[in-house]
């Protein structure tokens, strides 16, 4: 049944995984996400659901093992913060050839390098627009609460095995740490055998007398073949873009002007909407849900009417960019941010916004 609790974004996600039935967790730990697998191995799921909690020796090898497990047919999932994230592109990169469906958590914090231990969203670029080699797109969704780290868990799960691709949580160490109350969703069970082989006839289970066994790899060294591989990813990507578009507007009815800012930036731009309307500023927030699929659609139909955006960031300036595309030239796009884990407080979104666009 449904639970209420109050707990950290990071322990929502890992209670959320168990509860979306997933079958292994294999993560190493860095600040400001390891909570996330401490959780799992205080809970001890495997007594619970079966669940295969495990600390990997590196951030290499955990993306592997998720490899592993989701060729056999697994929900899996991994979890890090942005400079273990890197270090997981070239598993991506394959799962993402290899069409394997799994779940990542980045809960992002300042760079580059090192960096801080505080909280970003300088991974947009990497995380939208496939941070590993080759022509690929990972599903990103952005919660902005505790509630949607724990939401997101079981629709990142759909759809990656809905469009066999890697779907990815990208959150950041203000929504990670903070703590609110969460309803947590009923048990879901895992996967069995027999579903596996009914529902994912691509994956490795051995063969049997009505199958025979699946071979996955991410490699094809005849150019043509390769060639097909890839456009069948684009044609699969262009469908995630047509069908898993999610957003948010908030007061856009009447706005003149329009914040876009997703995660924390969301919900301080929240408060920057209603600190401007009390100044008399018609100002809405367009939330991108959705990373990739952008909600591009959307802003250029606000763009007809619009006098501005403001794109509000903790970076220096990455999802402004797919603003401006999607804006077209139609009206003015300016960009505020934060950057070194500082973040940006509502009058200094609203003080951006006069100084910039009225």
């Amino acid at each position: 049944m449904e639970e209420l609790r109050l707990m950290k974004g990071n322990e929502a996600i890992a209670e959320a995984a168990i509860r979306a039935g997933c079958d292994g967790y294999f993560g190493y730990p860095i600040t400001p996400q390891s909570e996330v697998m401490e959780y799992l191995m205080k809970e001890r799921p495997e007594n619970r659901t079966g669940m295969v909690v495990l600390q990997a020796e590196s951030e290499l090898a955990a993306i592997n093992m998720v490899y592993g497990g989701a060729c056999c047919g697994k929900r899996v999932m991994t979890s890090s913060s942005s400079p273990g994230f890197s270090l997981k592109q070239e598993g991506i990169s394959y799962m993402a050839g290899a069409e394997l469906p799994c779940l990542i958590l980045n809960v992002v914090r300042g760079g580059p390098g090192l960096g801080t231990i505080q909280p970003a969203q300088s991974d947009y670029f990497q995380s939208t627009k496939g941070g590993g080699h080759g022509d690929y797109r990972l599903i990103v969704l952005a919660p902005s609460s505790v509630q949607e780290m724990a939401d997101f868990v079981a629709l990142a799960f759909d759809l990656a095995f809905k469009y066999r691709m890697p779907s990815l949580i990208l959150s950041d160490g203000v929504i990670g740490q903070m703590m609110e109350k969460v309803v947590l969703p009923e048990q879901r069970p895992r996967f069995t055998e027999a579903e596996i082989r009914k529902n994912t006839p691509w994956a490795t289970v051995g063969k049997t007398p009505d199958r025979e066994h699946n071979i996955i790899t991410s490699l094809d060294m005849d150019a043509a073949s390769q060639e097909r591989h890839v456009l069948h990813l684009q044609e699969k990507y262009n469908a995630v873009e047509e069908n898993e578009v999610r957003f948010e507007e908030i007061q856009c009815e009447d706005a003149e002007y329009v914040f876009v800012a997703y995660g924390s930036c969301a919900r301080i731009c929240q408060k920057a909407v209603d600190l401007a309307r009390a100044k008399g500023i018609k100002v809405g927030l367009l939330r991108p849900i959705t990373l990739f699929p952008f909600p591009k659609k959307e802003i250029a139909r606000l763009a007809e009417r619009a006098k501005g955006f403001l794109s509000v960031e903790m970076s220096l300036g990455q999802m402004v960019e797919d603003v401006r595309l999607a804006v077209n030239g139609k009206t003015k796009v300016e960009f505020y941010g934060r950057v070194g884990g500082i973040i940006p407080n509502p009058d200094e979104v609203v003080k951006a916004l006069e100084t910039k666009l009225l």
